[in-house]
């Protein structure tokens, strides 16, 4: 009864836990994962197509793909040629496809929320993504994925906290926990040098070292996209309008 943030509209939690904490007293659920999962979720339904979560093993994840008709990440986020976690490699996907995402942060969390109505969040959505959300219920919970440190445990990441604040500043109506008004805090400040934050911070220079400068920069984008995808029957499918492909 401590950690729910009932008393207020607006909530804002981290992770798992997080989300065990807060849907009770949800109605809508935004998940943030900034770097990855959400913004390829974003990617491939601006381009038409449709995204399965996934959270199972690893030796099933291609008969699950076909059992969907649909292409498949490869997991992790590595250079190679096809589709993989690096939103970057998703741009040119054929209209319409069908394709599951093996994150083990984002589609961990948006399998976790059960029966409350999920939405994939990032910083490329804000705008339209929040639009729905308060079309769909009153008491709305942001969930940041964060990332793992070498044991396990979450690592606090500030492109998701940065994320999720952007959620909150856009949302309509209701009073914020205090813990919103933290993340909202954290979007304002960082407010009109996104990519430079987002490639400064422990999490973007890691992936730049790795060579996914344009994952940061497509991540990064703020309010590119007119879409707001949904989590419906194990799918996340668009909500209004197609934005188009977006190959800038």
């Amino acid at each position: 009864m401590y950690f729910d943030q009932s008393e207020y509209k607006v909530r804002f939690e981290w992770g798992l836990a997080g989300i065990e904490a807060l849907a009770p007293v949800t109605d809508v659920f935004i998940i943030v994962d900034v770097l990855s999962f959400t913004t390829s979720v974003d990617i491939v339904i601006g381009n038409g197509g449709i995204v399965y979560p996934y959270n199972g093993p690893g030796d099933e994840l291609e008969a699950f793909a076909k059992e969907r008709d649909a292409l498949f990440a490869k997991p992790g986020r590595k250079q190679v040629e096809g589709y993989s976690l690096s939103p970057s490699s998703l741009v040119t996907m054929p209209e319409g496809t069908r394709f599951v995402l093996p994150s083990p942060n984002g589609s961990r969390l948006s399998l976790a929320t059960g029966d409350v109505p999920t939405l994939a969040g990032c910083l490329r959505n804000p705008a339209w993504l929040t639009a729905r959300a308060n079309q769909m219920g009153e008491r709305i919970s942001v969930i940041a994925a964060g990332e793992r440190w070498k044991d396990g445990s979450l690592r606090p990441s500030l492109e998701d906290l940065i994320g999720a604040g952007a959620m909150i500043f856009h949302l309509e109506g209701g009073e914020l926990s205090p813990e919103a008004k933290m993340a909202m805090a954290a979007f304002e400040n960082a407010l009109g040098r996104l990519p430079e934050t987002l490639s400064q911070c422990g999490s973007g220079k890691e992936l730049i070292a790795r060579g996914f400068e344009e994952d940061v920069r497509l991540a990064s984008k703020f309010n590119a996209s007119v879409v707001a995808p949904e989590l419906r029957n194990g799918a996340y499918i668009q909500i209004g309008v197609v934005r188009g492909r977006d190959e800038q």
